[in-house]
């Protein structure tokens, strides 16, 4: 009997798994290096609220605006988490507790400075009429919110013409609907109707587990959201190229 050494064989074989960077290293490749914008950005990664106004506190104390400390370090942080959640590296529960960081640390610096920042917009959100399940709308609400618009709440089971009454009202950049059930989704082209019967051509953004894409896409307003991140990027999207329904289907929807 031959005797061979087995570690020799097969190695060319032996395909090298390259160790997976965990979410906590792949966000640190991305925070700011600036030592005071750092540990708020980190903060708001891991959702900490406490580290957050801490990390304000001393960027305010050395100087820096504190309205300003929204762009430049609250967003930047929120920031690394979307780029992260679009990546498929965290999920949407990190999400929700770095957004609640963020709005936190928006309250802060609004008391520190005695003023509000400059909202980006208005946005109505609501869930369906007869659908009483809002995770979803409290998700795009809060990533909304987060990302400096000013969101006007309807709530769950919103009967269509309260709907309507909040657009006449509120004249917002944009309107959001979730639905999670399939016999609740047809209120959304009820409510596209009477828009466009009242003549508000304002992009309608929809998402939710009943919805999907080739429904939305058939009544003239609706926009697309397959996730609840995508209501921000639809309203930044809004105020730099305005609201043209055949442009944002282009962008948001899936060809």
């Amino acid at each position: 009997m031959i005797d061979i050494d087995p570690s020799g064989i097969l190695v060319r074989y032996n395909v090298k798994m390259e160790k997976e960077m965990t979410p906590e290293e792949a966000a640190e490749e991305l925070y700011p290096k600036d030592s005071i914008i750092y540990p708020i950005a980190k903060a708001i990664f891991e959702g900490e609220e406490d580290d957050v106004v801490e990390g304000l506190e001393k960027a305010i104390s050395s100087g820096k605006d504190p309205i300003s400390l929204i762009d430049d370090a609250l967003m930047v942080g929120m920031g690394v988490v979307t780029k992260l959640y679009d990546e498929g590296i965290i999920f949407l529960p990190n999400v929700m507790m770095s957004a609640d960081a963020m709005l936190e640390g928006i309250e802060y610096v609004k008391q520190k400075a005695g003023r509000a920042p400059v909202v980006k917009g208005k946005v109505v959100c609501h869930v369906a009429e007869g659908d009483v399940h809002d995770i979803g709308k409290n998700i795009v609400a809060a990533l909304l919110r987060a990302n400096g618009y000013d969101v006007v709440d309807l709530g769950r089971d919103v009967p269509v013409d309260e709907v309507i009454a909040a657009v006449e009202k509120e004249n917002p950049l944009m309107l959001t609907g979730t639905a999670l059930m399939t016999t609740t989704m047809y209120a959304f082209k009820e409510v596209n109707d009477k828009l466009l019967e009242k003549g508000y051509k304002i992009p309608f953004a929809c998402g939710g587990g009943a919805v999907n894409q080739d429904f939305v896409s058939q009544y003239e307003l609706g926009v697309y959201g397959e996730e609840a991140a995508d209501a921000p990027k639809i309203a930044d999207f809004i105020r730099e190229h305005g609201g043209n329904i055949v442009k944002l289907r282009e962008k948001f929807h899936k060809h």
